[in-house]
Order: C-alpha cells, then sequence, then structure tokens
C-alpha cells in the first residue's frame, strides 16, 4: 500500500476554522421546511416513469454508498412507484463518476449521482476536465462527524495512548481512511498539527471506499481507521472496534431526529476536544443530477428528494447512522456548491496544488 502524505495543513486548519461547510453549524429538525425551500410545490407529471438511478461515485461500503443505498430504499419503499437502484463508479475521489454522469448520462433526469466535501476539493486536486458547475444541484441532505477506530484487539486503549506513539514516531502509526486529500486525510492532518506533530509525516492510507478500509483496521494492517461515523458504527456496536474520539466539538449535543427516544449514535465518544486535542470537524453529503436535464425533471428530482427527506423512514436512517440534517435544494444548493468550490479552490491554489 503506498502511503500519501498531507500537506498544506495550515491553510486548510484556517479554512475549516473559518467555514461552515467544515465546521457545520447542524440545525435542528424544526427547521427543515426553511431549510430545504425554495422547492416545487409539487412535481408536475407523473414521475419517475422507470427506473430512478442513484450513481455512489467511490467503491462499496463507504459513505458515499450508503448514503446513497439508503436513499434509494427510502424513495422506493416511501415515494416513488418505480424500481430505485444504485450503482458503484469508484475512483479519484469522485471525479471519475462526475465524469460519467456528465458525458454518459447527460440530459437524463433519471439519475442522481451522491456527492459531498470530499468531492470539491478531488475535482480540483486531480484536475477533473468535469465540474460542479456542468452538473444539477438538487439537494444537499445530511452532515456528519469523523470517528478515530482501532481494532477491538489494539494495543491502544485510549486517544492519549495513540497520540503518544504519533508523537513519538509519525511514520509509525498508519491511518485507513478515504481518498487521499478529503475530510478523513485532513482530519488526520489536524489531529497531527494539534499535537505538535508535523503533517508532512504523517502515515496516511488512502482508499477507494469504506469497506477496503474497515478491512485494513479489522485485518491489523494499519494502526487507526478514520470515517464517518455511520460508517463503522455497526462494528463499533458489535464490539469489533472501539471508538477512541469522534471529531464533534467538546460537549456537542445531536439533533434529535423526528424526536426519537433511541440514543443518537456517538453521543457516547468522548470528543477530540474533550481528549485535549483542539480539532472538530464535519462532512456533509448531498445529490446532484446529470447537465442538461429539463426544468421539469429537475423539479421533480427537487420535490421526491424534498418528499423522502419528510418521511419518518428517512428521520430513522438519520437517527441509525448519527447524521444530522443539513438540508438546501435547488438554486440555493447551487449557489453553496459554488461557494464551496471557490473557496476550496482558493485554498488549494495558495498551497500550489492548482495552478
Amino acid at each position: 500500500m503506498r502511503a500519501h502524505r498531507v500537506f498544506g495543513i495550515l491553510l486548510v486548519a484556517a479554512l475549516i476554522a473559518g467555514s461552515a461547510a467544515f465546521a457545520v453549524q447542524l440545525r435542528p429538525r424544526a427547521s427543515l421546511a426553511q431549510d430545504a425551500s425554495p422547492v416545487a410545490a409539487q412535481c408536475p407529471t407523473e414521475f419517475p416513469t422507470g427506473t430512478l438511478q442513484i450513481m455512489a461515485p467511490a467503491a462499496p461500503g463507504g459513505g458515499w454508498d450508503t448514503t446513497a443505498r439508503e436513499m434509494a430504499r427510502v424513495l422506493q419503499e416511501n415515494v416513488v412507484n418505480q424500481p430505485v437502484e444504485v450503482f458503484n463508479v469508484p475512483g479519484a475521489g469522485g471525479t471519475v463518476g462526475i465524469a460519467q454522469l456528465a458525458n454518459e448520462h447527460r440530459g437524463d433526469d433519471h439519475t442522481l449521482m451522491m456527492m459531498g466535501l470530499v468531492m470539491v476539493g478531488a475535482i480540483a486536486t486531480n484536475q477533473s476536465p468535469v465540474t460542479l458547475d456542468q452538473t444539477t444541484p438538487i439537494m444537499r441532505l445530511i452532515a456528519e462527524y469523523e470517528v478515530i477506530v482501532v481494532p477491538a484487539d489494539s494495543p491502544y486503549q485510549t486517544l492519549g495512548d495513540l497520540i503518544a506513539d504519533l508523537q513519538t514516531d509519525p511514520g509509525a502509526v498508519t491511518w485507513a481512511g478515504g481518498s487521499a486529500g478529503g475530510t478523513d486525510h485532513i482530519l488526520v492532518g489536524l489531529i497531527a498539527q494539534a499535537v505538535g506533530v508535523d503533517p508532512r509525516q504523517i502515515n496516511y492510507v488512502a482508499f477507494s471506499g469504506g469497506g477496503e478500509a474497515l478491512a485494513a483496521v479489522l485485518g491489523g494492517q494499519v494502526s487507526a481507521g478514520v470515517s464517518g461515523l455511520g460508517e463503522w458504527q455497526a462494528q463499533i456496536e458489535a464490539g469489533e472496534l472501539r471508538a477512541l474520539a469522534i471529531s464533534a466539538p467538546a460537549g456537542w449535543t445531536a439533533t434529535p431526529v423526528a424526536g426519537m427516544a433511541t440514543p443518537v449514535p456517538g453521543a457516547d465518544i468522548p470528543t477530540l476536544q474533550e481528549q485535549g486535542v483542539d480539532v472538530a470537524l464535519a462532512n456533509w453529503r448531498g445529490v446532484i443530477a446529470p447537465p442538461e436535464i429539463s426544468e421539469e425533471g429537475r423539479q421533480c428530482l427537487i420535490a421526491l428528494t424534498q418528499q423522502m427527506i419528510e418521511t419518518d423512514a428517512w428521520q430513522e436512517v438519520m437517527a441509525r447512522n448519527g447524521w444530522q440534517p443539513f438540508y438546501l435544494a435547488g438554486d440555493e444548493y447551487g449557489q453553496f456548491l459554488t461557494e464551496e468550490t471557490e473557496r476550496v479552490v482558493g485554498v488549494l491554489r495558495e498551497i500550489g496544488l492548482v495552478e
């Protein structure tokens, strides 16, 4: 496995401190209607008329894949009368997928693609010929915190144990996570910076999907893993993984979803800040459609997604995965993507990663 080095973390840290996209201000379920406006009141025609596809631009098992499959299930069981299928197009932080979306699915209003914060940076660092400007924004959906995990039989009983070895020999501590330069990678670099370790010495191993990273962690091939809480929640609950920390702010209170009485996943995991590592980080995900779809198709996709997030089934998905509502639809979501791209590319340009 090839180790990837973290770079430019000082500027990335400043970026995170000043950005709602990284330090997400999670809003309560009660503000759903306001968060998701404006949307079409109703789809103006019978829709969908055939199979609805959702692309997960990563390997099976990761955050995009999990969110896409949950979305597909809730849509098919609660919203639409047609099949909803998920397909995977892994590679390069989602840029292989976005190229396929724009080129092979152009004008197809029966295809959506899951995406998120990772893709914004990947488009720039991979010099993707296809950008978010060439897609159709539908809806921003969720935000979630990252967790740091080790196998149940790991010698690292606490975050302090792991940090002690990191400070002694940074290269000897290996970290499994998603795409190089993505959210998982950034979190490891921020942790290193916070504990006085040169981020360029980090030994980070990037995987194209959460399933591969999970296998590496469980197999003892790496020291620790970093991922969104929802990806590894089942293994944490089963006792196969031990969660050392969550990237929520100290004293965080997870937003209860739809009044559910069950404990919010991750609420019992100590935060980094509570353990003396002054880092907090949140991730977001949403869906986009291909370019050149009709206005009617766009409105229908927004309306379907709006109906989905208002179902009890989706609220149960949110609660089970430890996700928090981060809804924004249509043109407002498009404006958010434009601002997010400008901000991220500006920072990457300053640190010399893009021209």
